[in-house]
């Protein structure tokens, strides 16, 4: 009887512990309006399904969003103009934190846009030795953050770099792909654990993203050689676009998100994605089978949009310097209004809470609780040692 209870005893708190781990995030459901204030700037307005003008952040809350991510340029304004800076993304960050929104800060490290094809060194720095590199990456992370902090806002996810598969920073951080194994990732892993540190010299709480693209292909292979050279993460960011195979896209996406999940014990969050305008109905199918196929998946952290906000055809000044079209895949009518797309990431709007160290104050103890199907599940319905889905994650009930 007495060994009977000193089981049951382990039994019980082996259960809370594995309720506190599975409760300690709910399922971003999320977008990145970076554009929001030169949208706003350039005379464009936001309006909710009845034609009345909205702040954009209450308008994402309202849609059900419950975070928002922010990228971070270090001096765009020689080229581009006064957006993404620091003063811009403080100006953003105030917003969404009074919405009680979450936030994902994105840093680029660069003066414009860094994605695969490009990862330009800021011109401050471009006489930089690699030390210096390393110091300024770390000093541009701690600025940012520590003004977010001052202010009470601090972002739950950071990342350092923005699919950074080729590299960051370039030519100090671009990895070298004619040498073999860990030596490629030398110069990348430095700078990227240098992002690192700093998050969390400021933020001890927070998840550091390490993010690249191509979230249908297999990428167990770069976190693997990635980790092996030293780098170091908290979560894993994939951007994922579907085209016209979106159907099989969604789904290799999603065993990906699972696979990498599963191969590094780290969440996995799809920190950007999109559809085509031209389609509004196909949009919203596209966005509803992504969210069937990951928000159950307890790997997978949640999903942001990428600059739904755009409508009109409305595309930067630097853009038509470029000779750029506009950007195709935002999400909201010619009207100025939330698209069908944005349907697939309605939720709890309440927000994000941290994870608490006891499971009895937690936020996700009063969310509501379905079955697998879906269906709402009354309180007095639940029953102990079955499986539900609370804030997008799969719970046992005890």
């Amino acid at each position: 009887m007495i060994m009977k209870k000193i089981l049951i005893s382990v039994f019980a708190a082996f259960s809370a512990l594995t309720m506190q781990a599975q409760q300690a995030d709910v399922f971003a459901r999320g977008a990145d309006v970076s554009w929001c204030t030169e949208m706003e700037a350039d005379g464009k307005r936001f309006y909710n399904a009845n034609g009345e003008e909205t702040e954009l952040m209450a308008l994402m809350k309202q849609i059900g969003m419950n975070a928002i991510r922010l990228r971070v340029w270090v001096n765009p304004e020689k080229a581009y103009g006064p957006w993404c800076d620091k003063a811009d993304v403080l100006a953003k960050a105030r917003r969404a934190h009074e919405q009680g929104l979450a936030l994902l800060i994105d840093f680029h490290y660069s003066d414009f846009f860094a994605d695969p094809g490009r990862q330009d060194k800021p011109s401050a720095w471009a006489t930089y030795s690699m030390d210096e590199v390393k110091k300024a990456v770390a000093d541009h992370t701690r600025d940012v953050l520590q003004a977010l902090k001052d202010e009470g806002i601090e972002p739950q996810w950071v990342q350092v770099g923005n699919e950074t598969r080729s590299g960051m920073i370039w030519e100090s951080g671009r990895i070298d792909w004619n040498k073999s194994g860990s030596a490629r990732y030398t110069n990348y892993v430095a700078l990227s654990n240098a992002g690192y540190e700093a998050v969390h010299a400021v933020l001890p709480e927070a998840k550091v993203i390490v993010h690249i693209d191509k979230g249908p292909d297999d990428n167990v292979w770069f976190y693997r050689e990635f980790k092996a050279a030293g780098g170091k993460f908290d979560m894993i960011g994939l951007s994922h676009y579907p085209e016209s195979n979106w159907k099989n896209e969604n789904t290799k996406t999603a065993n990906n998100v699972k696979s990498l999940g599963q191969t590094f014990g780290v969440p996995v969050m799809i920190v950007e994605t999109g559809y085509s305008v031209s389609n509004e109905t196909l949009a919203e199918q596209v966005m509803t089978d992504l969210f069937s196929k990951t928000q159950s998946l307890s790997q997978c952290a949640g999903i942001f949009y990428w600059e739904p906000e755009l409508y009109g055809w409305w595309k930067p000044a630097y853009y038509t310097k470029l000779g750029w079209n506009a950007y195709g895949k935002g999400a909201f009518t010619s009207q100025g209004r939330p698209g069908k797309a944005l349907n697939a990431f309605q939720g709890d709007p309440t927000g994000i809470s941290r994870p608490s160290a006891n499971p009895a104050t937690s936020n996700m103890n009063n969310a509501p609780v379905y079955d697998l199907q879906g269906r709402s599940i009354a309180n007095g319905n639940i029953k102990p040692n079955e499986i539900y889905m609370i804030g997008g994650r799969k719970v046992v009930k005890r």
